[in-house]
């Protein structure tokens, strides 16, 4: 969303609002910052006495009240001098104002009886902002992102232009929360936090593993055919490698620093491009050698602010998908289509729609950025190109770029209508000049090869996160990391269950016999909360038919009606097996 679009305007506007009305109810408060952020607003404040949930309501209703009058949003220039005055008994906006240049104009919008230190821009009047809205949560937040300063406490709202829009949002929220992947992850054994291991460090259970393990492989069968080779780098090292590639000033404060015996430097690694860079320069390279594929699932590791971490959503171990082609300029176009197919082919299995951004540089800010702008026009120029052959809903984010070239970005659609950022695709003509890499040209010359960096799922973790909401933890058959539950009726089935269970086992199904002395009703009781797609209930007539009785959990895989079959019957009716790929 541009900030010249209304809803925008409106959003940030209620921002204000928000802090007219805390600051009715908290006159003592010292206020942060209140951006747009998507579907609303949130605003930053210092209080002696901290909200409530409750106290939402009240501030929403001042906020309403806020609307109905009707004041005009004015904008002013303010100097710096005027600016300190006007906020002397606010630090937070003093600081932002120390911090801005001196050749940039510093603006204030004053709205009623409250004047904000802020670049806008803003509805011409409070009437203009929409009812539709409703403030949600609130939380903490360091100052600035940095753990070393204050704590906040931040209130989150929504903003919607009408009142359907509002509720539908509102009711996916609540969809979430009973997806919420925290809460499933632990309720389905897949994964665990510890203390002693650290806050952002997920443990993986034999059953969260699996799931792991089985995206991989689903990859691997994929990206195999299609030219992909697996290579392998160790999990740190020395700081040059990124003091080259360029990721030591952008990472630097996100870094984990190691020391050897002899005091030698290595930092735990961030990214994987530079050591694949390393494995490229390895030995000469010929145009006959192009294009070279290297993938590789491998964890990084970044210091994220503790406050920041969510889950598996956001996590200091981050197991990439990665992958780099090295190519000639005419092959770019292809390699592109061939990672594209890829990336379709595994969101259709997963019944996830996608849209694709092309992620351009800020020309307003290329300062952020490494290489010319000759580097970025041809690159930009490509990406465009490929992103008109491909069949998506696509659009362009400015300033989205990563600080080395542009890069296309999927967005995958949830179950719920929730779009996640998954895969990318992003071209790099900066680390190959960085590095030095080179090629011989039919010609006899070196030329320097195009890098692309590829990412299917983005990071495990993030995608387990993603997926398990997604499929609110009902996996596909294919998916799931237990696949079938043997329910024996009472423990004298139990040796039948288990020869059961051997046959399936021969057969590559993952199997759970449920051992406990429960009554069968509390067993399929039990096997449904753990989401097993299909269940074997055993007695006395499967013993004597040598069958069994199946019961659906998982209605995506077949009506839930049980039946009595053969195991024989019963294998050729469900497929276990990863799906089958066409690329």
């Amino acid at each position: 969303m541009e900030e010249k679009d209304l809803l925008y305007r409106m959003r940030h506007s209620a921002a204000h609002l928000l802090a007219m009305a805390v600051l009715k109810l908290r006159p003592e408060a010292k206020l942060g910052i209140g951006p747009v952020i998507d579907n609303g607003f949130y605003y930053d404040f210092d209080l002696d006495t901290p909200l409530t949930p409750e106290d939402l309501a009240t501030l929403a209703a001042t906020m309403h009240e806020l609307v109905e009058q009707d004041f005009a949003f004015t904008k002013a220039s303010i100097s710096r001098e005027e600016a300190k005055e006007k906020f002397a008994n606010q630090p937070y906006k003093l600081e932002l104002i120390a911090d801005i240049p001196e050749s940039e104009e510093l603006t204030t919008y004053t709205s009623g009886d409250f004047t904000d230190l802020c670049r806008g821009p803003h509805v011409e009047h409070s009437g203009q902002v929409s009812p539709h809205f409703q403030l949600t949560t609130l939380a903490g937040a360091y100052w600035r992102g940095d753990e070393k300063k204050p704590m906040l406490q931040r209130v989150y709202g929504v903003l919607f232009e009408t009142s359907e829009e509002l509720d539908a949002y509102m009711d996916q929220m609540e969809a979430a929360k009973k997806r919420d992947h925290r809460k499933l992850g632990q309720e389905l054994d897949l994964f665990t936090f510890s203390d002693m291991v650290g806050a952002g460090l997920p443990l993986f259970t034999p059953r969260g593993a699996m799931l792991r393990n089985l995206l991989v492989k689903y990859l691997q069968s994929i990206q195999e055919p299609l030219g992909f080779e697996s290579v392998w780098i160790p999990h740190m090292a020395k700081p040059e490698l990124y003091k080259t590639s360029g990721h030591w000033d952008k990472f630097k404060e996100d870094l984990f620093h190691v020391t050897g015996k002899n005091d030698e430097k290595f930092v735990l690694k961030p990214m994987n491009c530079p050591h694949h860079n390393q494995i490229y320069a390895s030995k000469p390279r010929s145009y006959r050698d192009l294009p070279i594929r290297y993938a590789e699932v491998t964890t990084n590791y970044r210091d994220e602010q503790t406050g920041e971490l969510h889950g598996l959503s956001r996590v200091r171990s981050i197991t990439q998908d990665d992958g780099h082609v090295y190519c000639m300029p005419d092959q770019v176009q292809d390699e592109v289509m061939r990672i594209y197919n890829i990336i379709q082919t595994v969101y259709k299995t997963f019944e996830m729609p996608l849209k694709v951004r092309l992620s351009l540089r800020d020309p307003e800010h290329k300062e952020k950025y490494l290489g010319t702008d000759e580097v970025w026009e041809k690159a930009e120029g490509q990406l465009k190109e490929a992103m008109s052959r491909m069949d998506e809903e696509s659009y362009v984010g400015v300033g989205e770029a990563t600080f080395y070239g542009p890069k296309l970005d999927f967005m995958a659609t949830d179950a719920i209508g929730r779009d996640w950022q998954v895969a990318t695709i992003q071209l790099d003509f900066n680390q190959p000049d960085r590095f030095k890499l080179v090629y011989t040209d039919a010609d006899g010359q070196e030329k320097q090869p195009v890098m692309i960096h590829r990412a299917i799922y983005g990071s495990l973790e993030r995608f387990l996160s993603i997926l398990i909401e997604h499929y609110a933890g009902d996996f596909p058959l294919w998916l799931a990391p237990v696949q079938v539950a043997i329910l024996p009726i009472s423990d004298k089935f139990l040796d039948y269950a288990k020869n059961v269970e051997s046959e399936l086992t021969k057969h590559g199904i993952r199997v759970t016999t449920d051992t406990s002395n429960e009554s069968i009703g509390k067993k399929i009781r039990n096997a449904e909360m753990m989401k097993y797609p299909l269940m074997l209930i055993v007695g006395q007539k499967e013993v004597e038919s040598s069958s069994v009785s199946v019961r659906v959990h998982n209605k995506s895989i077949a009506q839930p009606e049980e039946a009595v079959v053969s195991l024989d019957q019963f294998l050729d009716k469900f497929s276990f097996d990863l799906p089958k790929v066409t690329t």
